[in-house]
């Protein structure tokens, strides 16, 4: 099988496109997908031969945005342009003749002010003005189910019905196969991956690989999710990356694992000296930690851009006792119930509040934005909090200035939209397309009637 790293072997993925070209007819491949994302992350895409690579990168395949969400343009715009990264593709692990290229929008020959790549690319190139590489990594979680005759949704395994399966090595071996094809395909696209479990809800599972700059995992999770769903739907399976599908269950994180790192690579986070705080953090770390929390409420939308996220940031427990998810914008130690956790080897930043569903140049980019805005102004995200922030009361989290998270997508994009800095990192366009697209969202919730209140109040009164 020709895989992504057999390519680049042999490429180096640094040379010119006439030159990567012939490495890919050398390798069998005949087609290249042009990919980029709409405002949710999903991909799009135009497909051409690869002999036609040179003239997409010169900008020949043209989409018209106002067919997309979170293109912002009127249908009688001219197209946009999207130009492949060509140092950066997968090969596709269902169809080994053809290979995913990340691609960037470009308008009237200039880049896209309204590109979720370009926004991140952009937040990148205000942390290099500062000499900072951003890093990061997801915690990938995802659920596998099947349907059943009377449609409903059940996990793959009959025998995955642990009340805590997290961890269950039984519930993960009765899913091994199609486990392994996922795990196979994204290893030898280049991800390195190190370990595979399954996770704290009935059919969820969770891969975790490689860090990387914040464009290649970008770039990586986007690939990802598109790979997961084709690899399940050929064995008739939902591969689901809905933040929350079951009540009784946990839902499915896309935590995301920062730090910065200088021109040399060392990590800045990491501390040369004992931290006073304890966390193994840097002061440069906290000072990141306290803009991220400075803007916590805005990032949620973000981070959690769907209407069912927040079914997720809740402390309603589930079967197994936890929903493992943040509720206020806190940070601490190695401690879970943080929106921001610092592992015990410190060094990095996780945001537990990000999900499985958002899209990850946006996320990244308003996580780096923020950030940089912390440690531009020395900010100081006070004492850590070891507590189980579940448990904590309000006169003690008013004493230690705590605020909660939005408890809904309209509460979040309610402070995405009073947030200066949303303006600086999206640019007023792809800003308030996002509102509009999000809010539209959030508004067909609270219309719909749902089945709650039909069985509730059909006849109650």
């Amino acid at each position: 099988m020709t895989t992504t790293d057999d390519i680049a072997a042999t490429s180096g993925h640094a040379a010119g496109v006439s030159e990567i070209v012939e490495e890919l007819h050398r390798h069998g491949i005949r087609y290249a997908v042009i990919s980029f994302v709409d405002v949710h992350g999903k991909s799009k895409s135009k497909v051409v031969p690869v002999d036609h690579l040179p003239d997409a990168v010169r900008g020949s395949e043209l989409f018209t945005g106002a067919a997309l969400d979170g293109v912002p343009q009127d249908v009688s715009d001219e197209e946009v342009a999207a130009i492949p990264d060509v140092g950066r593709y997968f090969v596709l692990p269902t169809r080994s003749d053809t290979v995913w290229f990340p691609s960037s929008l470009h308008y009237q020959g200039d880049p896209f002010e309204a590109c979720s790549r370009g926004i991140l690319q952009r937040a990148l190139a205000s942390a290099s003005e500062l000499g900072f590489t951003f890093q990061c990594g997801v915690e990938t979680e995802f659920f596998l189910l099947r349907r059943a005759e009377d449609g409903q949704l059940l996990p793959l395994s009959d025998v995955d019905t642990l009340d805590k399966p997290c961890y269950d090595t039984r519930g993960l071996l009765r899913n091994f196969d199609l486990v392994d094809e996922i795990v196979t395909a994204i290893d030898a696209a280049g991800f390195g991956v190190y370990s595979f479990d399954h996770e704290d809800g009935n059919g969820q599972f969770e891969t975790d690989f490689g860090y990387a700059d914040a464009l290649t995992t970008a770039d990586r999770i986007t690939y990802f999710r598109l790979m997961v769903t084709e690899l399940a739907n050929r064995h008739g399976v939902i591969a689901s990356f809905m933040p929350k599908p079951f009540d009784s269950q946990t839902g499915s994180a896309g935590h995301l694992n920062m730090s910065i790192s200088d021109a040399d690579g060392r990590n800045l986070f990491a501390a040369d000296d004992t931290d006073p705080r304890g966390l193994g953090l840097s002061e440069l770390g906290y000072q990141f930690v306290a803009g991220v929390l400075n803007h916590a409420p805005a990032i949620c939308a973000v981070v959690a851009p769907t209407v069912n996220s927040y079914k997720r940031l809740t402390r309603r427990s589930t079967n197994s006792g936890f929903t493992w998810a943040p509720i206020f914008a806190s940070y601490g130690g190695n401690n879970r119930t943080n929106m921001l956790r610092i592992p015990l080897a410190g060094g990095r930043v996780e945001c537990r509040a990000a999900d499985s569903s958002n899209n990850p140049y946006l996320a990244c980019a308003l996580m780096l934005a923020a950030g940089l805005e912390g440690i531009r102004s020395a900010a100081d995200p006070g004492a850590p909090n070891p507590d189980n922030m579940y448990l904590v009361d309000d006169a003690e989290l008013a004493r230690r200035g705590i605020s909660p998270l939005p408890d809904s997508l309209g509460t979040a994009l309610d402070a995405f939209a009073a947030d200066p800095l949303t303006r600086e990192v999206f640019g007023p366009a792809m800003r308030a397309s996002f509102l509009e697209v999000k809010r539209a969202e959030w508004d067909s919730y609270r219309a719909h009637v749902s089945g709650w209140e039909i069985d509730r109040y059909l006849e109650f009164f």
